[in-house]
């Protein structure tokens, strides 16, 4: 009996012996997980309450201005306009989503919100000083500009290119627009507009899984400052990739945002891409579609098919559609309405699906996020 107690007593000592560290290994990962979330939650409360605060003070900076321009007519939705609230939760599913990935290892914890104070305290100037040029270019209708300029920009840009988009000053067409863009998307998007673009790393984690990293040949089509390259290069450390784009003075400012011999640029049109047929694993594009006339929309696809290898993915991040998410549609029916956007409304009912489907290629993954839809495309 005694023999029975010691045997016992030595085998429960030997499974606290085992057990205990097991314990403490798991209370360090959920020590550590915990803090991972609360500094990714604290980032991006700070990115929201910053862009938001820009966002408040240019509205009322707008109604000031108002009184003495011209009276424009009061936007009209067509169809349902989410609440505050609503749009809020969204948000907050989105950067939950966002967080989930981080932890399932899809992609590293992101370095948003990393401008220095300097750099912060001069693009907020520079926002609010072209605030007025906006509500200016709104109220007269005013789109031009750029186009009117002809001793500052090539005569072989494309016609639709050259434009004030959104109204703001320079188009596509200098370093200042450059610098300043991604900060007015997120005042627009209350800081969430870099989490939307990260969405496209879901699908590519899966095609990463699948091959050497070192062997894939991607690009970024339309990459602007590098909102996406930047994150996919952080992600997959052994990636390589190209962005694209036809801006020359966005081109410059991504260089200088993405310190890596890992991405190298290329000015060029996303309708011409200065690829070989066959040639390229993975290519994207974010907020590129709705930015295009109809027939330039067909004439990217076909390219995308033409470079792509057989298998390739094309992955896709752009506003939502009409009926992706019902609630938003009359939301989406103002963007024309209250910013420069003059293929935006063809977009909404552009059936893209089809158009892939034109060129022999399927979609593979949807998700909306937020107030953009995310896709990739097989061929």
């Amino acid at each position: 009996m005694a023999e029975a107690r010691s045997a016992s007593t030595a085998s429960a000592s030997f499974e606290k012996v085992a057990i205990e560290p097991q314990q403490r290994k798991r209370r360090r990962l959920s020590l550590r997980k915990l803090a991972s979330r609360a500094d990714y939650v604290w980032r991006q409360g700070n990115r929201m309450a910053l862009y938001t605060v820009h966002s408040e003070v240019m509205r009322r900076m707008n109604k000031r201005l108002q009184q003495d321009l011209p009276q424009t007519p009061a936007p009209v939705p067509d169809g349902p306009v989410p609440s505050q609230r609503r749009m809020l939760a969204d948000i907050a599913a989105l950067f939950a989503s966002d967080l989930q990935a981080v932890e399932a290892g899809l992609y590293p914890a992101p370095r948003d919100g990393s401008m220095s104070v300097r750099e912060l305290v001069a693009t907020s100037r520079a926002f609010f000083k072209d605030v007025p040029e906006v509500a200016r270019r709104r109220a007269t209708g005013a789109h031009q500009e750029v186009f009117e300029d002809t001793d500052r920009f090539a005569e072989t840009l494309p016609r639709y290119y050259q434009q004030n988009f959104h109204f703001q000053s320079d188009g596509w067409l200098s370093e200042d627009s450059a610098r300043l863009y991604d900060f007015q998307v997120d005042v627009l998007f209350s800081g969430a507009t870099a989490a939307m673009r990260r969405r496209a790393l879901v699908p590519f984690a899966q095609i990463v899984k699948r091959k050497d990293q070192r062997q894939i040949a991607y690009a970024d089509l339309a990459c602007g400052t590098g909102g996406l390259l930047r994150p996919a290069l952080d992600a997959f450390p052994r990636l390589r990739g190209i962005g694209v784009d036809l801006s020359e003075p966005y081109l410059n400012v991504a260089v200088e945002r993405i310190p890596t011999k890992r991405a190298s640029f290329i000015n060029a049109m996303a309708e011409k891409l200065p690829f070989a047929d066959n040639s390229m694993d993975v290519l994207s594009c974010v907020f590129l579609f709705h930015e295009l006339p109809p027939k330039v929309r067909r004439q990217v696809v076909s390219e995308v098919a033409r470079v792509l290898k057989p298998g390739g993915s094309f992955l896709f991040v752009d506003s939502l559609q009409t009926g992706d998410v019902p609630d938003y549609d009359g939301l989406l029916s103002l963007f024309p309405q209250l910013f420069h956007e003059p293929y935006y409304t063809s977009y909404l009912k552009e059936d893209l699906d089809q158009m892939f489907l034109n060129v022999g290629m399927r979609r593979s993954f949807f998700a909306p996020a937020f107030v953009s839809r995310v896709a990739a495309f097989v061929k």
